[in-house]
Formats: C-alpha cells, sequence, structure tokens
C-alpha cells in the first residue's frame, strides 16, 4: 500500500494547485466586467451589490471638499490627470496642489492649471519643511495648513475621475459611523511594453485580491488612490503627523480611524491610474516596494500569497496530473489525477475568466493575453524577494519596512487606547 501513496512533494502540488484554482475563480467572480463607457481612458465601473452600502446615503452637495494632491515632478499626463479633478459636479471644492521644491517642474504644470480654470479655488503649497521619513505625509503635512473644508480628500498625482467623482466619495461620509471612503483603481500602461505589464499587477492581481477581501467581509484597507474623511476625523486621529515615519501611509491613515471605531467603505467608483515605468528593473522596484509594504502591515496575508499566482501553480499541476495518470493505476493515484486534472483545467478557466473581465475591451484582451504567464511568474518572484529586504525605495527615499510598520501600529493601539479610557473602558 505504501508503494501506492502519494509522496510529500506530490501532496504540496496538488495542495498549492487546488488552493490556487480555487482562488482564481473566485477572484474572476468578484471582478466585475469593464462596463462600456465614453471616451477612450476609462474612469469608472459599477462594482459588486456588496460594496454599494453608500447609494442610499444623501450626498454631501452643499459641504465644502479640500482635495489634497501631493505631487513630486512632472509625470506624464499630469495636467490631464489633473484636469479631472476640475471638471467636477460638486458645487464647493478646493484644490491644494503640493510640492517640496520650488523647482519642481510639477510647478508649471498647476501654473497652467490654474490660467485654465481662473474661477476654480486651485491652490499651489510650495514647502520645503520636512517632517519624518515618509516626504509624501511630510507634504501633506504642509498642505493640509491650506485645507479649508469640513471634507478632506486626499488622491495621488497619477489618479484621474469622472465628473460625479467628489460627490460619490463624499456620500457615505453623511454617516456619522463611516470614517473613511477608499476606491480602488483601473491601470492603464503609458508608455511600452513594462507599463503594460505593470498595469496586468493592478488589474488582475491587486484588485481582485482586494475584491475577494472585501467580498469575505475585510475592510482592514486604505488606498492612496483615494481616502475621503472628515477634518474632525482627521484630526482625532492627530492628523497627518501620526504617519510622518510610516511607509503604508494610506493603509495606516484608514487603520488609525478604524481604530477610533468608525467603518471603512469601499466606494462604487473605481478610479484610472497610470503605470509609467519605462524599464523591467523600475517596475521591479515598484512592485517589489508594494509586496514589501503588504508584508509589513499583514505578514500572515502575505505569507498565504503564494497561491494567488495561478499559472506557475497550472503549470506544476499539468505536470502532477500527467506524472500521476502514467504511474500505479487505481487508489489513490487515480483519485489525485482526477482531482490535479479537474483542478488545473477549472484553474485555466478562471485565469482567462479573469483576464477577460479586467480586459477593458476585445482588443486589450487578446493584446494582452501572452504576457499572462509572464505576469503571474513574475508576481511569484517577486513575491519570494518581498519575503526578504528591509528597506524600499519611493521617489529616490530609503523608507524601512519593520520600523515604521511597528511604530505605527503602536500609534494606532495607542489610539484605541485613549478611546477605550474616555469612554470608560
Amino acid at each position: 500500500m505504501a508503494a501506492h501513496a502519494l509522496t510529500a512533494c506530490q501532496w504540496i502540488l496538488l495542495s498549492g494547485c487546488v488552493s490556487a484554482s480555487l482562488y482564481a475563480m473566485l477572484a474572476a467572480v468578484a471582478m466585475p466586467f469593464f462596463a462600456v463607457r465614453r471616451g477612450a481612458r476609462a474612469r469608472a465601473a459599477s462594482v459588486p451589490a456588496a460594496a454599494r452600502a453608500s447609494d442610499s446615503l444623501p450626498p454631501f452637495t452643499n459641504v465644502g471638499v479640500s482635495v489634497l494632491k501631493p505631487l513630486c515632478g512632472a509625470e506624464p499626463r499630469l495636467y490631464e490627470n489633473l484636469r479631472t479633478f476640475c471638471d467636477q459636479r460638486h458645487g464647493h471644492f478646493q484644490l491644494v496642489l503640493g510640492v517640496s521644491s520650488p523647482d519642481d517642474p510639477a510647478i508649471a504644470v498647476v501654473r497652467r492649471l490654474q490660467a485654465a480654470y481662473p474661477m476654480h479655488d486651485i491652490e499651489l503649497a510650495v514647502d520645503t519643511r520636512v517632517h519624518g521619513s515618509n516626504l509624501k505625509v511630510s507634504n501633506l503635512i504642509n498642505m493640509a495648513e491650506r485645507a479649508r473644508h469640513d471634507v478632506i480628500v486626499i488622491a495621488d498625482s497619477d489618479i484621474a475621475v469622472e465628473a460625479d467623482y467628489l460627490d460619490t466619495v463624499a456620500a457615505p461620509l453623511a454617516d456619522p459611523r463611516v470614517g473613511v471612503v477608499t476606491c480602488l483603481y483601473v491601470a492603464q500602461g503609458v508608455g511600452g511594453f513594462w507599463p503594460r505589464v505593470g498595469a496586468l499587477f493592478i488589474n488582475e492581481w491587486f484588485a481582485p485580491s482586494v475584491r475577494v477581501a472585501h467580498a469575505a467581509g475585510s475592510r482592514r484597507f486604505g488606498f492612496g488612490a483615494t481616502l475621503a474623511l472628515r477634518r474632525a476625523t482627521l484630526e482625532r486621529i492627530g492628523g497627518f503627523d501620526a504617519l510622518k515615519n510610516c511607509l503604508a501611509d494610506d493603509y495606516w491613515l484608514a487603520e488609525h480611524v478604524r481604530a477610533l471605531g468608525l467603518s471603512t467603505v469601499l466606494s462604487r467608483v473605481m478610479v484610472a491610474t497610470d503605470v509609467i515605468e519605462p524599464t523591467f528593473s523600475a517596475l521591479w522596484q515598484r512592485e517589489t516596494r508594494w509586496l514589501r509594504t503588504i508584508r509589513s502591515v499583514n505578514p500572515l496575508g502575505f505569507a498565504f500569497l503564494f497561491i494567488t499566482f495561478p499559472t506557475p501553480w497550472l503549470v506544476a499541476g499539468a505536470w502532477l496530473t500527467g506524472s500521476l495518470a502514467s504511474g500505479p493505476s487505481g487508489g489513490v493515484h487515480l483519485w489525485a489525477a482526477l482531482v490535479s486534472g479537474a483542478g488545473t483545467a477549472a484553474g485555466f478557466a478562471a485565469r482567462m475568466l479573469l483576464h477577460l473581465r479586467s480586459a477593458r475591451h476585445e482588443r486589450t484582451f487578446w493584446h494582452d493575453l501572452p504576457l499572462v504567464p509572464l505576469r503571474d511568474t513574475l508576481l511569484a518572484l517577486q513575491w519570494l524577494a518581498g519575503a526578504f529586504g528591509s528597506h524600499v525605495v519611493w521617489r529616490g527615499a530609503r523608507v524601512p519596512v519593520e520600523a515604521s510598520a511597528s511604530t505605527t501600529r503602536a500609534k494606532a493601539m495607542g489610539v484605541m487606547d485613549v478611546m477605550e479610557t474616555s469612554d470608560g473602558g
């Protein structure tokens, strides 16, 4: 009987293949199809009904909104992306665009925007003061002094939105139980082969993984694409100063708010972002930074990411099926071969469905289809690289991973302790 038993290696491969296939099926179901939209650049998409709890809330159409956008350099399409924040239906909003150097080329882009929209409240903040190790947060600290409204929206520089964006992301904040609103995003590669590969990282791995977690009930996220909260909430967590030395500032801002007992809402809006890394090394650096960031805030979740890269497991599953089918007949080998074969076939179909649902249109599906195995394999290698290393590089600055995470986690727990004390807990 022992001769007919599966080896430990075969059990590991079988378990991994089945797990990866199940995950691919969940991810394919969780992702919505790209809606047919006007214009060449998609800016919004629907999300599953489970994420639409905010739809029934009245919009904050009469509440002023201050949009903070930290800038660094004249990125491709910066002007076009910033324009979408000017073309808003919201009745009362302010744009604060901040740089940390008087020589930053983004200043010329902001001046051009101010000239094109003279009736809009667009303020340029040029401030060289540095607060902490996170230069983006340092910029936000300087910009926050100029924010005049009761609702604060933070959005990365490479984000573009639809005209109803501010109305939609502000609406859930009418509910006092909601602390922060965040958005997922659709990526478009700008400038060649590696940006296309990078867009698949977001559209076919990051976004589906968030949707699977959201469908499972998790709300422990916050994305730099959009973070909307009330000014009073930001003040309660200590302002942006609470984040000045942390790596995952977007995640930790939302985590601090959750420590107050307030909820996180994933908006029905999906904004758009550009992937511009022109070389393999630039893309590798950016994506391993993301993975090390995930490791810093959720080590257990990071450890199980290995099942979210289907192609290597599907290749292993196909090999295992052939090996088991050619081995001893009957018994556990037969059942294992059937399970492995069925799992591999289902996983392959689910991976193709995920690619289909993530494609902006039919041409994109076929154009990027050959990149799917490369994308999944590259992710697996980056996951291995992300498991090591104590620093990441962000806009030329080295930021520690573990130290910033532990410090910020302690501060978040400190917020909870203060709340419990004030409540008599």
